[in-house]
């Protein structure tokens, strides 16, 4: 049951397409190509079992924890209130 001027699912539509956006940018950011088998960043050799479970993997868990910190995520907001938009 949707509220005000919005017809039924609309939440839920909302919802949905959060979730596929960020669905979409973690796979952006997953490694593809060929890897390597020492960080590009600090040279550390990259452990093979990290080398097998992320195939195209080019930096050490280290680097790639710090590389994550650095992520910017985007809010879209979808909701049409005012009130979101001042935020």
């Amino acid at each position: 049951m949707a509220g005000g001027w919005t017809r039924d699912g609309a939440v839920q539509e909302q919802i949905d397409d959060s979730v596929t956006d960020a669905v979409l940018a973690a796979r952006a950011r997953m490694p593809a190509g060929e890897g390597t088998t020492h960080c590009i960043e600090c040279g550390e050799e990259i452990p093979k079992r990290r080398r097998e479970a992320l195939p195209g993997v080019r930096t050490c868990v280290a680097c790639q924890s710090g590389r994550d910190r650095q992520t910017v995520h985007s809010a879209i907001n979808r909701r049409g209130s005012k009130d979101s938009q001042l935020r």
